[in-house]
């Protein structure tokens, strides 16, 4: 289950849920999925392209920070727990780019959202994450994004 402190996941929590059921995103959205783990990432790459989005993969951080130099993805899904530099590392990293320090990033991780960790992510899933609350979570993030660029109000 997702936070309740962040963007559109707080909206969800808050009860705007049915307004936002019926998302349709138009266009397809690049997803960075970033996860050391080889099943992870095809398990969230199968439910996101599933959904009509584009997945793009990393299996590390650093892999992730040299893919943000030629894509642009909507959003960032990302596992916290990585060698060489972790989920959190990741974040930091992506805020500190002005260009990206925008960008929704969603957290994954089999541990609990660690309560003295500066908060640089847009919501955090603890694993297993409930797939069909990631997804809309997902797509309420794409929507939010779709929306702020062409200056209207959320795509349905």
């Amino acid at each position: 289950m997702p936070t309740e402190r962040h963007g559109a996941v707080s909206k969800i929590s808050r009860g705007s849920e049915a307004a936002l059921d019926g998302i349709r995103i138009t266009t397809m959205s690049i997803v960075l999925l970033v996860d050391d783990d080889r099943d992870n990432l095809w398990a969230l790459q199968l439910a996101l392209e599933s959904s009509g989005h584009h997945a793009v993969l990393a299996q590390s951080g650093r892999e992730a920070l040299r893919t943000l130099l030629h894509v642009v993805p909507r959003l960032i899904v990302t596992d916290w727990q990585m060698p060489e530099m972790d989920g959190a590392e990741l974040c930091r990293r992506i805020r500190c780019q002005p260009a990206l320090a925008g960008m929704p990033i969603v957290m994954l991780s089999s541990l609990p959202e660690p309560p003295d960790e500066p908060v640089c992510w847009s919501a955090f899933f603890r694993k297993p994450a409930d797939l069909a609350m990631l997804m809309h979570t997902v797509n309420i993030f794409i929507s939010e994004r779709l929306a702020s660029a062409s200056g209207s109000g959320p795509a349905r």
